[in-house]
């Protein structure tokens, strides 16, 4: 193998590595959205009724940035050309809306 082959492997697997950590930290962010909105979940049921609607707000909020969170991971593996995400399905399933 000459050194122009060998700077192009060198170079595909660089690129491989940059896709595989954009991919991971795309699923790293969703899942830290995902816990939050658990958790405010949570703190939704615990609420008093006077707190409700800022609980609620604030699940609200959370939610969207999961939601975005999740097209962006799906953006990436589409980048990638994993073009079959039910696994993010089954893994990262929506937060429910609540009202």
């Amino acid at each position: 193998m000459n050194a122009r082959e060998e700077s192009l492997q060198r170079t595909e697997k660089e690129i491989l590595a940059e896709k595989a950590a954009t991919l991971g930290r795309a699923g790293e962010r969703l899942e830290a959205a995902l816990r939050l909105c658990a958790e405010l979940r949570e703190d939704l049921g615990r609420a008093p009724a006077i707190a409700r609607e800022t609980a609620l707000a604030r699940y609200r909020d959370a939610r969207r940035r999961a939601l975005e969170a999740r097209h962006t991971l799906i953006i990436q593996r589409e980048a990638i050309g994993l073009r079959n995400h039910r696994l993010v399905d089954q893994q990262f399933p929506e937060p429910p809306a609540l009202s």
